[in-house]
């Protein structure tokens, strides 16, 4: 058994073991539920016997008054309705008067009380009876709800445990994926240095400077690439930024490198707009979603990049022409792993979320989106 085995054991085990103790508890409390109810049953038929020896005519010789009236007295809790025959009222125990006033009322509170407990027949003599109708006691009733709050605090306790293992498997797949960018960036560092120092070889061999210049670009890039790896589970520096001018740089960065086929238009204000800023990741995420767009329009079609503010926020738009998402997806597509092309690792718009939310401290989404008519995202950051 491996360890993601064992620790999928673990968990099953913990929330199977919950459901048996929490069935267990409830089971018990059924029984001992019914055992109450069994003896709140005795006990009124104790009460309704001392009741018709009250209320024989004559009273039985070997009747004991005493004995009878501190029977009856001591209910103190069971709500009970005496009626005759022919089912009208005669007397109460523990019901507020104030509930027999209304007819309606009083007819409902009698058959509320049938509806818990069969009647106990009284039989006077003569053929005279009467029905003592009782409900349960406060008791019994707290108990009735005592199961319901018991199953809450299981279905509680197993969602604090899966969001325990949520939680932790997700901060281990955030500890891996840095892990495996640190690593990345470090593999790319050693030739990146080996390949600076052969371009510095390559100028004095007096080979032609438009082959070093490309060179030179390449290296360039990869040095980027490799900055922006070694960013990745670290606190990024943020600096005070114009995100009119990072934007543009980015978008010339990606136009010029992108197909022809490609219209690139952007819509910006004049000025600045100050935020907080760190340039390689933000560049890094506005790469992501351009690249994504372009995926999305199989390389042909029509990207803006738009710039808006209000008091608090500037807004970055980028828009496409593509393929559209579901909006069941507008959520899933930010997630690891998940990707509609046959080659990649669906890590794109879930990094440029994480760089966006958890180092810019904004906001970034699927503003709107129409199938086969084109996406647009919406990238929020505050400003200074």
């Amino acid at each position: 058994m491996n360890f993601t085995d064992e620790r999928s054991f673990n968990r099953w085990f913990i929330i199977i073991s919950c459901f048996i103790v929490v069935g267990l508890v409830l089971w018990n409390t059924s029984i001992f539920f019914q055992r109450l109810k069994e003896d709140e049953r005795a006990k009124m038929s104790v009460w309704a016997k001392a009741q018709e020896a009250l209320d024989r005519e004559p009273p039985p010789e070997d009747a004991d008054l005493d004995l009878i009236l501190e029977i009856l007295n001591n209910n103190t809790s069971i709500p009970i309705i005496h009626t005759d025959a022919d089912g009208e009222i005669a007397y109460t125990t523990n019901i507020d008067p104030g509930k027999l006033e209304d007819t309606a009322r009083a007819k409902k509170l009698l058959a509320d009380l049938k509806d818990e407990n069969e009647p106990i027949i009284i039989n006077l003599g003569n053929g005279e009876k009467q029905y003592i109708y009782y409900g349960n006691s406060p008791v019994l009733n707290s108990l009735k709800y005592y199961p319901v709050g018991l199953v809450l605090i299981g279905f509680l306790f197993i969602g604090v445990v899966y969001f325990f293992y949520t939680t932790t498997k997700s901060s281990e797949q955030n500890k891996l994926w840095a892990g495996m960018a640190k690593e990345t960036a470090h593999q790319i560092g050693t030739p990146l240095s080996s390949l600076i120092g052969w371009t510095e070889i390559l100028k004095q061999e007096n080979v032609n400077t438009t082959y070093i210049v490309e060179m030179e670009k390449d290296i360039s890039r990869l040095e980027t690439i490799t900055e922006r790896f070694s960013k990745i589970g670290s606190a990024p520096i943020l600096e005070e930024t114009n995100i009119i001018a990072a934007t543009q740089h980015s978008f010339d960065y990606l136009k010029s490198r992108s197909s022809k086929l490609i219209a690139f238009s952007i819509d910006v204000p004049e000025g600045s707009i100050p935020v907080m800023l760190n340039q390689q990741l933000y560049s890094w995420t506005i790469e992501n979603l351009v690249k994504n767009a372009i995926d999305a329009m199989r390389g042909k079609g029509k990207l803006n990049i738009s710039i808006q503010e209000d008091q608090k926020w500037a807004h970055i738009f980028i828009k496409d022409t593509g393929k559209g998402v579901e909006k069941n997806k507008f959520n899933l597509i930010f997630e690891p792993g998940h990707t509609t092309k046959k080659r990649g690792w669906g890590l794109g718009l879930s990094l440029a979320k994480r760089i966006i939310e958890s180092y810019h401290h904004g906001r970034i989404k699927v503003a709107e989106s129409e199938i086969n008519k084109g996406t647009t995202f919406k990238i929020s950051l505050r400003k200074i």
